[in-house]
């Protein structure tokens, strides 16, 4: 029995790690892109997140969405719908990865077929980063905690966030306002806020960010 349990807290600790890296790496990719970018000697912000595969630090964007996509689908969850939705996540974030959005200059034809795929794909990965904060993080039992109450509103918070984002990328493409807006590049800090938003939620659904007490407690117990 204690061999059983043992097995389970290791289960639980790996799922919670993944969530981690998860978050880190939603956290951190916006600022590692553009940062990374001036570092290597290219200064400005690329007009979008996906802009930076034509960078010089086009290995970074795909190698972390690509850490998503497996940690995503490595992510199993409490239930079939964690599962499931974690799949879809991560080979969204694959697709976005390996079709590149259509580049700024001498597009082909087969250039634009591969960016309306990154669209579609990318379109899918936001409202699924939306659906997890709004619906699978908030799931609990019968006698939530003070703490998964306040997790929850976190996880509130963060989706309406995603998708009001999301309704604003459709806004800054319409053309008028695409043209007025242009050289503040809005659909790079829009992508970042949305990226960093889920990002917060992993890390919360991780447990590094608003734990339940007794946890805490028993954690520092452990410790001392």
């Amino acid at each position: 029995m204690p061999q059983s349990s043992g097995s389970e807290r290791q289960l639980v600790l790996s799922y919670l790690a993944l969530r981690k890296a998860v978050g880190f790496i939603g956290v951190f990719l916006p600022l590692a892109l553009a940062i990374g970018k001036m570092i290597l000697g290219s200064a400005g912000l690329q007009r979008s997140i996906s802009g930076y595969y034509y960078s010089n630090v086009r290995d970074i964007f795909v190698g972390s969405l690509c850490a998503i996509g497996v940690f995503l689908v490595s992510t199993k969850g409490y239930d079939w719908r964690d599962q499931l939705f974690g799949i879809l996540a991560g080979a969204f974030a694959i697709g976005v990865a390996l079709f590149p959005t259509t580049p700024d200059t001498g597009a082909t034809s087969a250039d634009q077929i591969v960016g309306t795929l990154h669209l579609t794909f990318a379109a899918l990965l936001f409202l699924t980063f939306a659906t997890f904060c709004l619906w699978l993080f908030t799931l609990h039992g019968p006698d939530p905690t003070p703490r998964k109450l306040v997790r929850n509103r976190v996880y509130r918070i963060c989706g309406i966030i995603i998708l009001a984002c999301i309704a604003l990328l459709f806004l800054v493409f319409l053309p008028p306002i695409k043209t007025a807006l242009e050289a503040i590049k809005p659909v790079f800090w829009l992508e970042s806020i949305a990226v960093m938003t889920f990002g917060y939620a992993w890390l919360t659904k991780g447990e590094m960010i608003w734990k339940d007490q007794e946890q805490e407690e028993a954690a520092a117990a452990g410790a001392g």
